[in-house]
């Protein structure tokens, strides 16, 4: 048994139970985990810390009746199941219409999605699911797929147990701990720890050169690789090329915004008028151009030079 379906068995029987249970009885209820004691114990831990990293609450409480006391674990379902929020009848349909027209490739039929809808509707989304398939003509076949790529599967496994892999990518061999998978612009993406270039860095899945190997016993559950909770990636990130440093001044009026957007890790510095000055790692230039123009003429692109007189022959064009 794989890793992937102890997890998916043991939030079932977390979400199942009416009382915390003790270590011991998740080990007799779960199917997957070790023999010896000791080894069980480590992959209980980092189960739990994987539950916990993929936003589960997974919730510890005393096993009620028990002397000496004993820690229990479950996982409060009004937490976990999605809470109703309050979707007219229009709306659900067309969520349900997104789920049976988009298919992920090699994901089985479109309409996948449903138990996602009851979880967000209960009964109006599933009375939904044969209205929407009877009377609207969209269950014969989909009108749009994500494509699927073989190495995804063992790139998803190596980021749920959190183990390096390695793999040639640009006919250099690296060693990545992979961090997230994200679909942009209609390509996946694999963020992780390069430890060839000792930094964060994206590749697209499909220039990545198979074999893709799992490093065995290894884990990046601690130390300097660890992954940044909590961040997405932005459309200017994704790409392969080394990033470029571009220097941003956004008025006092736009500031806040800007930094949000932005993130806490790209680095500041407040001018005598109030405005904020952002250096910003780009590699996507593109995509980066698509954000300043939100701000209209509260935001400057300073450098680099070459990129402003691009910037600024461009929007020239367009007012001719």
């Amino acid at each position: 048994m794989s890793k992937l379906e102890r997890l998916l068995n043991l939030t079932a029987v977390l979400l199942d139970t009416r009382r915390p249970l003790a270590a011991d009885e998740i080990r007799h209820q779960v199917e997957g985990y070790p023999d010896s004691d000791v080894a069980f114990h480590r992959a209980f831990e980092r189960d739990k810390d994987d539950l916990r990293t993929m936003g589960i609450p997974l919730r510890v409480a005393r096993v009620p009746g028990v002397d000496p006391p004993l820690d229990g674990y479950r996982i409060p379902a009004n937490e976990y199941y999605l809470p109703d929020p309050g979707l007219s009848h229009d709306e659900l349909a067309a969520l349900r219409l997104a789920a049976i027209t988009v298919q992920i490739e090699g994901l089985g039929e479109p309409g996948a999605g449903r138990e996602a809808l009851w979880k967000l509707g209960g009964e109006q989304a599933d009375g939904l699911a044969g209205g929407v398939a009877a009377g609207g003509g969209a269950s014969g076949g989909s009108v749009a797929s994500v494509p699927a790529d073989p190495a995804l599967v063992p790139l998803f496994s190596a980021i749920t147990e959190r183990r390096r892999v390695t793999f040639a990518y640009r006919s250099e061999l690296r060693t990545v701990d992979p961090w997230r998978l994200s679909f942009q612009r209609g390509r996946w993406y694999l963020s992780g720890f390069d430890h060839l270039r000792s930094s964060e860095r994206n590749y697209r899945i499909d220039r990545i050169e198979p074999p893709i190997e799992v490093v065995p016993d290894s884990t990046w559950s601690t130390g300097p690789t660890e992954p940044p909770q909590g961040r997405t990636l932005q459309a200017w990130e994704l790409g392969e090329d080394e990033p470029t440093l571009a220097r941003v001044v956004v008025d006092v009026s736009h500031a806040a915004g800007a930094a949000k957007q932005l993130g806490p890790d790209v680095t500041t510095s407040v001018r005598p008028d109030g405005a904020v000055e952002f250096l910003v790692p780009v590699i996507n230039q593109l995509a980066f151009r698509s954000f300043l123009l939100g701000f209209l003429e509260h935001a400057e692109l300073v450098e680099p030079a070459g990129w402003r007189d691009e910037f600024a022959a461009w929007l020239g064009a367009l007012v001719r």
